[in-house]
Parts: structure tokens; C-alpha cells; sequence
């Protein structure tokens, strides 16, 4: 991605927000339903399935939930996020569902035009973030219920197409649209940039960002010349809360005629809404930058629909033992492709997305699941020949006895039958990529032995982290760890749980993926923590406003 030179920065002084969101998916299309004085109340009308919390609600049903205490609500509740007002929030809006409920709202909504917080949504692309970019055809993980947003049924928006047990997931193309037209519905266009990348965010003393501009701001921080964008020299100021403190906001707009128009801006607050599929998780191995080898679904797609590979290729080696990996092996399955499916973990392990998926919903992941168990390298091989490879195996002679071509019919396991799901898929459970090879091959590591595999191409899906490159060490400091990277299972970002503000920068604000929050119903969460303290925090300087909205880039 081409960044933003020193030398282009505009020479007038930029304008000020209370708020910029960075990121424009389901995280912040939310926020900023939230900040755009829309309220949520109690309905009523309704009655909450959880006693206490039901009482709480009924004590200040005349008061938005929004300037009530979030640690008094979410007391005691338990649900599967880390984050308290995360679990408040989905159960606000889809009580009980852990539980297999249906059960409506127990929020009505009003707006306040009186209260409303000025603020920008920077996006790469339209509204709706990385959805844009999935698959169209697969289905997601969640319920399509669960990944509407406040105010606009999900049912209502998609004419209520999927109705049955499994066909109650969405697709992504059903959700990145739903996001689209959430946008336009609830009037919030005005507060979104489109086609915006942002390559620096640096923190600014108030009454220094003006002396900083002049000065071309080299007593705060230099360019690097690598990498285009603005790191700090020197020791972190003094910050009282965020009050004392600006945030230069930094990048540039990308037109159609290819031309990028650089902005800089000045924010009060700053929230992170970027999500985690910016860097995909490497190997770190000899030859993961062979051009056979790829990190993401959606090159396996390309290269099928090219024609690249068909019934006759060599073998699609696939690495990684989650969903993103068994939607490649589902892909290759389906146009007839041999698939090597390659794991760290054994196949009992607890730990597995696939445990934790029910059947009847989740068939095809299932599907994968039970290949995985029973079509392994070490059946195949066993029944195959007597004589076990110790040592380097050869590509050719192993991979046909793994990857037979494929017959009329695949079948099914059921019950005690030996009828393969896809027999020309072998996965190898606790085995590792050790390379791969100029001359398309692989060579993994397993039982105490080497195997070597011609392939047509390799996927490695083994995760995804996020790229805070704008922001100052990519902002590691700003991790639960801050010994290592930012990442989303293993080192979150430290935030306070109720407000969703780092604990280690006052005035920047973190939510979804960031903070552990995977699933677009509980990243509704950040967005309630978020504009809670926002909105008590503003009216107490008495700052909140009544915008038409302005136009800042």
C-alpha cells in the first residue's frame, strides 16, 4: 500500500473532531448508529428471561442504557466474551440465545438530535469492512439474526430468504449488503469516508499541534523513510485523561482516476475498529514466499474459476485446522480437487473449532471434522503398504497412493461404513510444513519422519493478526503483553472493560477483534462502552452537539 509522503501534507491548519473511528466494518458502522444520537431504552413492553438484570433495567426504564452504569448492568451476567458490557449487550438484544432462544429485543430505540456526537468513519472501502472481500457463496458461522446491528432487523432487510435450521446462517454477500444498506437506512453516510487509509496516528499535547505543523513537528517525531510514516522521538507526555490531549490523524483519500488526495486531521478521540484480517498469520518456514504459496481462501477460488487447477492437478496443500482452513478444503472438495490437509494438533484435541460447533448447524464443518479423523496419513499408508516410509517419501508414488483421481461418487460415512467423504483428501494430524520448494514441492514433518509432496499450490491459513502500522511500535506497547505483537487470541489490547479506553492511552479506544471480540454479537459491545463514556464524558464538558454534519476530508 503506497503511504503518504511528509511532503504532501496540506499546509493549512487541519480541523478538529471529537472522534475518529478507524475501520469501517460491523464495529464501526455501530458506533457510530451509536454517536449519532440514536439511544437505546428499555422496552417495557418486553420482559427479560434473567431476573436481576430484568429488575436493574425496570429501576431506570425512563433513563438510555447508554447513561446508566455499565458495571451495574453487567454484574453477574455470563456469556461467551471476556468483555462484561459485550455480554450486556447481546443479551440486551438477543436474550438468552446461548440457550437456543429466540426471544426479541428488550430495547426500543429514539433518537436525540440534541445529542449527538460529531465524528468521521475512515474505511478503506464501502461500509461494511473485510465482509465486502469474503467469499460470496459460503455461509457464515454466526446466525444472520446475530449479525444485524440495532435498529434494522436482519430478516426484514433480506426478505426473510433463510428460514430453516441450517439455512439460517447467512452468507457473506447477504451481510456486507445488510451493512451497506444499514447505512443508508439509519443516515449515517454523512459520517463515513470511503476508499481512506490511514498511515499515521501520533499523539499531540493540546496547544502544540499548531507550533508542531509550523515546525514541520521535528521535536516530536521524524519520518521513517522506509516505511512513510511518523514515529515518536521522544518520551511520552504527560496525559491528564485525554483532556490535555490531541490525536493527529493522518493518510490519504484514493480516488477512481487512481490519484490520492493526502488529509490530516485532529481528534479528540480516536477508536480502533479495524478488525484482525489485515496480516495473515505466516509459517515463518524456507519458501513461504514461492509464488505457488498463498494466505488466503479467496486465491483458491481464483485459481479454480481460472481454470488453473482441475480433477488432474497435483495436489492443493492446505495448512491450518480452523474454519478458514476446512472452507478451502470444502472449496477443493467440490470441484474435485486432492487436497492435503496439514495440522499441528491431533484430531481428539478439545481445543478445535469443530467441537464446538453443533452438528445440525454446522454439517459441512462436520464433514471436514470427520475427514480429518478418519482419512489420515496414517490409514492411508498402513492399508496402502506394509513397508511405512521412515525417510523422505517420493512425491509421485506416495501422493497416488494418498490422492487416488477421483471417482463418480464419493459418498458418505454413516454408521460403521468405510465409504471415504472424499477420497482424494488425506489430512496429516501433529505434522508441520518444513519448507517448500522452488520445485513446487513440500516437505513436512510428522512421526519422527520427513515426507516430500509435489503440489499444485499451497494455502496457509493458520490465522490472521492486525496491522497497526500507523501506529507508534504498531502499537505493541498498547498489549496486555506488550512484550510482543498485538494479536487477537493471544495478546488483545488492554482496555478498562467498561469503557473499552486503553489503559495505556487515555482518549484511544479499541473494540471488536482488538479486544477479543471475534463475532459481530459481541462487538456491539465496544460500541456501547464506547459512546457510553463518550456521551457522559461531553455532556459533562457540555460538548455534545446538534450536527447536520460537516465535511472534513
Amino acid at each position: 500500500m503506497p503511504l503518504l509522503e511528509e511532503t504532501t501534507l496540506p499546509q493549512e491548519h487541519p480541523p478538529t473532531l471529537p472522534v475518529v473511528i478507524i475501520g469501517n466494518g460491523p464495529s464501526g458502522i455501530c458506533l457510530s448508529y451509536l454517536l449519532s444520537g440514536y439511544k437505546p431504552y428499555f422496552d417495557t413492553a418486553t420482559v427479560h428471561p434473567n431476573p436481576i438484570l430484568y429488575r436493574k433495567l425496570q429501576e431506570a426504564k425512563h433513563i438510555p442504557i447508554t447513561e446508566q452504569a455499565m458495571e451495574y448492568l453487567s454484574e453477574g451476567l455470563e456469556g461467551r466474551s471476556r468483555n462484561p458490557v459485550a455480554v450486556l449487550f447481546d443479551t440486551l438484544l438477543h436474550p438468552n440465545a446461548d440457550f437456543g432462544y429466540d426471544f426479541p429485543p428488550v430495547l426500543k430505540w429514539r433518537k436525540d438530535k440534541h445529542q449527538q456526537i460529531p465524528h468521521l468513519v475512515l474505511g478503506k472501502g464501502t461500509p461494511g469492512g473485510a465482509w465486502h472481500a469474503m467469499e460470496g457463496s459460503m455461509l457464515t458461522v454466526s446466525l444472520g439474526i446475530w449479525m444485524e446491528l440495532p435498529g434494522v432487523n436482519y430478516r426484514d432487510l433480506t426478505n426473510g430468504l433463510r428460514r430453516n435450521v441450517t439455512s439460517d446462517r447467512a452468507t457473506p454477500e447477504e451481510i456486507s449488503s445488510y451493512y451497506k444498506d444499514y447505512v443508508k437506512l439509519k443516515g449515517l453516510q454523512k459520517n463515513f469516508v470511503d476508499n481512506t487509509y490511514v498511515t499515521s496516528v501520533h499523539k499531540l499535547c493540546r496547544g502544540q499541534e499548531l507550533k508542531g505543523l509550523e515546525n514541520g513537528q521535528e521535536d516530536q517525531k521524524t519520518v521513517d523513510s522506509e516505511n512513510g510514516h511518523f514515529e515518536e522521538n521522544d518520551k511520552e507526555g504527560e496525559n491528564n485523561g485525554g483532556g490535555g490531549t490531541l490525536w493527529e490523524v493522518r493518510g490519504y483519500r484514493q480516488l477512481q482516476s487512481d490519484t490520492h488526495v493526502p488529509f490530516s486531521l485532529f481528534a479528540e478521540n480516536v477508536v480502533l475498529a479495524t478488525g484482525a484480517s489485515d496480516s495473515p498469520v505466516r509459517l515463518g518456514v524456507e519458501g513461504e514466499d514461492l509464488p505457488f504459496v498463498f494466505h488466503s481462501i479467496s486465491d483458491l477460488g481464483l485459481a479454480v474459476s481460472q481454470g488453473k487447477l482441475d480433477v488432474n492437478s497435483d495436489p492443493v496443500l492446505v495448512v491450518g485446522a480452523g474454519l478458514s482452513a476446512a472452507d478451502a478444503v470444502l472449496c477443493a472438495c467440490n470441484s474435485n480437487i486432492r487436497v492435503l490437509h496439514v495440522f499441528r494438533k491431533n484430531t481428539d484435541n478439545p481445543d478445535l473449532i469443530f467441537k464446538q460447533l453443533p452438528k445440525t448447524l454446522y454439517p459441512e464443518y462436520h464433514k471436514v471434522y470427520n475427514m480429518m479423523s478418519s482419512q489420515t496419513c496414517h490409514n492411508v499408508v498402513s492399508s496402502s503398504s506394509s513397508n511405512r516410509p521412515q525417510a523422505v517419501s517420493v512425491a509421485s508414488s506416495v501422493c497416488a497412493k494418498m490422492c487416488p483421481k477421483p471417482q463418480l461418487s464419493a459418498g458418505s460415512i454413516t454408521g460403521g461404513s468405510s465409504v471415504n467423504l472424499f477420497p482424494d483428501y488425506t489430512s496429516f494430524p501433529e505434522h508441520c510444513v518444513v519448507s517448500f520448494q522452488s520445485d513446487m514441492k513440500c516437505l513436512l514433518q510428522g512421526d519422527n519422519s520427513l515426507k516430500a509432496f509435489k503440489i499444485s499450490m499451497a494455502l496457509v491459513l493458520i490465522g490472521t493478526n492486525p496491522n497497526l502500522f500507523f501506529l507508534k511500535g504498531q502499537g505493541q506497547y498498547l498489549g496486555q503483553d506488550p512484550t510482543n505483537p498485538i494479536s487477537c487470541k493471544q495478546n488483545p489490547i488492554d482496555i478498562n472493560p467498561y469503557t473499552f479506553e486503553c489503559t495505556k492511552e487515555p482518549g484511544l479506544f479499541a473494540m471488536g477483534p482488538l479486544v477479543g471480540d471475534n463475532f459481530v454479537r459481541f462487538l456491539k459491545g465496544g460500541a456501547l462502552g464506547i459512546a457510553s463514556c463518550l456521551l457522559k464524558r461531553l455532556k459533562k464538558k457540555e460538548k455534545l452537539f446538534s450536527s447536520e454534519g460537516n465535511s472534513f476530508i
